[in-house]
């Protein structure tokens, strides 16, 4: 069964990914092209052209699993100015699901904390 509560590494590869590729594909671009190995900490999400459908893939410590999900009229905010593999917060992650952007332009920044009086 796959357990999300034990992911603690969301990657996502910027840019497009050919969604024609299948597990072994996927596995091979995480591993050659970037040099990382699948574990069961961490999953790789990949997006395709028309950013309304994605891939990923987990290693579940017996074998891959490919997950894939696709909206029916709306589009992931997927980055897409370089091909990269991403770490993404669990809050970041969360917002790309929920359609948001992983930077949102009004999310709060950072602050000092102030006087009172």
């Amino acid at each position: 069964m796959f357990d999300f509560s034990r992911i603690q590494n969301y990657y996502i590869q910027t840019g497009y990914t050919d969604m024609r590729l299948h597990i072994d594909g996927l596995v091979a671009k995480v591993q050659l092209e970037y040099g990382r190995q699948l574990e069961e900490t961490s999953i790789f999400i990949f997006c395709g052209r028309k950013a309304d459908r994605i891939k990923a893939i987990y290693w579940d410590g017996t074998g891959y699993i490919l997950l894939y999900k696709r909206l029916d009229e709306l589009r992931f905010q997927w980055p897409r100015n370089e091909n990269e593999l991403k770490l993404l917060t669990k809050q970041q992650f969360r917002w790309l699901m929920e359609g948001l952007s992983i930077a949102p332009k009004n999310a709060f920044k950072p602050g000092k904390p102030g006087t009172v009086f």
